[in-house]
């Protein structure tokens, strides 16, 4: 649940909050698998389901810490369609690569926000995301047991542009 905040060129010289990602914290993800094998050593996946996350926003005016933290909560329902390339069975162990696109809509985003609290950053709803990684099949009597390693990066700025109560001033790329 990580991402880059890059303050734009306008606001640069003026005397503007920066932003940082000043906390990374666990979320949870449940998916459901669906699987299509069109070939020995090939799935097709589509793995709907939800994930939960926050990232806690910290900024800065003038390089000093300033006092208002942000904390951007998000809900995710998820639809990633991916393709899973897998190797050769040896033992009860079977090596696979995996790889495809994954729509994300989130909706806790551009929520409405407490009057008390200034809006420094919103985000948009839905995004498209690329997916890489790897990964191990165990083979046990009754089961079978997965362990994955893959990194999600997004395509699009999720910043969103039209001003609510203050003007959003940042660039994001995660």
């Amino acid at each position: 649940m990580d991402f880059n905040i890059t303050p734009a060129r306008l606001s640069a010289a003026s005397d503007s909050l920066y932003p940082e990602v000043s906390k990374l914290n666990p979320g949870i993800n449940i998916q459901i698998v669906t699987d299509l094998r069109p070939a020995k050593y090939m799935d097709i996946r589509f793995l709907p389901g939800v994930s939960f996350g926050q990232r806690n926003i910290r900024y800065y005016k003038n390089k000093v810490l300033y006092n208002e933290q942000q904390r951007l909560e998000s809900s995710f329902l998820e639809f990633p369609l991916l393709l899973k390339l897998k190797g050769e069975r040896l033992n009860n162990v079977r090596p696979y690569v995996i790889g495809g696109f994954n729509y994300r809509y989130d909706l806790a985003a551009k929520k409405d926000f407490e009057d008390s609290k200034l809006v420094y950053i919103r985000i948009k709803k839905p995004d498209l995301y690329y997916e890489l990684g790897a990964g191990l099949d165990f083979y046990l009597p009754y089961f079978k047991f997965s362990v994955e390693l893959k990194m999600s990066n997004g395509l699009g700025d999720i910043i969103v542009r039209e001003s609510a109560r203050t003007t959003s001033i940042f660039e994001c790329n995660r």
